[in-house]
């Protein structure tokens, strides 16, 4: 794995975290469907389905972790969640929803995460 990738791997953890401690329930990590993509994290928070997108950036001159999803990202994480759901039941009574989660990493101290619930 790369360097990058260890990165992505680093939030993503940071990030289940962050959701279980906020009562959500980690359902899959990195669910991929082909070549259409990947789903960082799916989790439920009652009886809605949750697809969680998790940017990680180190603190610099990039832009913000939350910046980075896109319009077009988002209709992809939608359409990965019909595919999703349609492979584990069916749609979920409360519906999905999209979240993001944004961990920042500065250069020393503790990671910042940043968890925004309904983005789309």
């Amino acid at each position: 794995m790369n360097a990058r990738g260890a990165l992505g791997r680093y939030g993503e953890g940071l990030a289940a975290r962050t959701l279980e401690n906020a009562g959500l329930t980690v359902l899959d990590r990195n669910w991929r469907s082909g070549r259409r993509g990947e789903i960082d994290i799916l989790a439920s928070d009652g009886d809605a389905l949750v697809v969680c997108e998790v940017k990680t950036r180190r603190d610099g001159g990039f832009q913000h972790p939350m910046a980075a999803l896109t319009a077009e990202k988002i209709g992809r994480l939608r359409s990965l969640a019909d595919r999703w759901a349609a492979e584990h039941g069916g749609a979920p009574p409360g519906g999905v929803r999209i979240d993001v989660v944004g961990v920042l990493l500065p250069a020393r101290g503790a990671a910042r995460v940043e968890h925004v619930r309904g983005v789309a």
